[in-house]
């Protein structure tokens, strides 16, 4: 029997996204967020307050990356995501990680992360609900040592993070329950 607990943000897992983009001034700011998902084959949508500096800094710079945190760089992205820009302006710096520039995008890569999309502003959605920043993924770029031999990310070597909602915790990707459009196939057969 299932008991009631009300109104909780029961989606799990999320993932652990490193948005990052350049102010004005093209200082480097990110952000932690889990509150993203791909919306189309080259869109991703990002849930986040306009308040954020780097939602203001995406709005100035019409650009940003979204990396993927994994197991080897936890502290740094839970960092990201407990420090503000708004209140910290050497937020970035106090890390000792590297930008370097897209060449894509007006936008920074953070080399130790090892997948990043780089993304272009493609529009913002505003509702009395929720704000969303969509962006335009023009190219990804991933370290070979999270490459399988086909040449695609694979799970099981990136070791990304992914954030539970119920008790705010991060756990790893990796293990393989099943093959999608195949686990399902024998019922397709009744």
């Amino acid at each position: 029997m299932k008991k009631n607990l009300g109104p909780v943000q029961a989606v799990y897992p999320m993932p652990v996204l490193m948005i990052a983009a350049y102010d004005e001034k093209g200082k480097v700011n990110v952000m932690n967020a889990a509150w993203g998902m791909i919306c189309n084959s080259d869109r991703i949508a990002l849930f986040i307050d306009e308040e954020h500096k780097t939602t203001q800094n995406i709005l100035v710079s019409k650009a940003f990356t979204v990396s993927l945190a994994d197991e080897a760089h936890m502290d740094v992205a839970d960092f990201f995501g407990i420090a503000s820009g708004n209140n910290m302006p050497d937020k970035f710096e106090r890390t000792g990680y590297t930008a370097a520039r897209s060449c894509f995008v007006n936008a920074p890569i953070i080399e130790e992360f090892p997948v990043v999309m780089e993304c272009e502003l493609a529009e913002v959605v505003e509702t009395e609900s929720f704000y969303c920043v969509v962006g335009k993924i023009l190219n990804t770029a991933a370290e070979e040592k999270v490459l399988s031999e086909n040449g695609k990310i694979d799970p099981a070597r990136l070791h990304a993070l992914i954030f539970d909602q119920f008790q705010h915790g991060y756990y790893l990707t990796g293990k393989q329950a099943g093959q999608a459009w195949n686990a399902g196939a024998a019922l397709m057969k009744k």
